[in-house]
């Protein structure tokens, strides 16, 4: 059975990038470095188990596409819409990352799945962060 093993993220700043989600999510850098004609410079960010990461990538010319507004907007366009994190507690975690410095896109309420909440934030430079907070569904 695969597991995701990190998430790649292409950012604008990525100095300002690594400290944000090293602080928001409290990761270690495991890994950064360049690579070779293509000027790529990347920077590995992982839990402290290396269970799971988040790896930032720059490269001079990049540009942005258009930033959602909220998750459903998001769907408007195709591909990766969000990423979404299990926590344990969706509204401590979605105060957290405001008070790090995520925006505020859709705060901590009710998900489908009884008794579990989910929330929604935007990184400092406009990736959606879903957050909740649910069992795994049993074998």
């Amino acid at each position: 059975m695969p597991h995701i093993d990190h998430i790649g993220i292409s950012v604008a700043d990525l100095d300002r990038m690594t400290k944000w989600y090293a602080g928001a999510f409290g990761l270690n850098v495991r890994q950064s470095g360049t690579i070779p004609g293509v000027g790529i410079r990347t920077v590995l960010l992982a839990d402290s188990e290396g269970a799971w990461g988040i790896e930032l990538l720059h490269r001079e010319g990049s540009v942005g596409m258009p930033r959602p507004t909220d998750p459903d907007a998001a769907v408007l366009t195709q591909g990766y819409g969000h990423v979404c994190l299990r926590v344990d507690d969706a509204a401590a975690a979605y105060d957290a990352l405001v008070a790090a410095g995520a925006a505020s896109l859709l705060p901590p309420r009710a998900a489908r799945r009884a008794g579990a909440q989910l929330a929604y934030v935007a990184d400092p430079e406009g990736n959606l962060i879903e957050l909740i907070d649910r069992d795994l569904p049993s074998p």
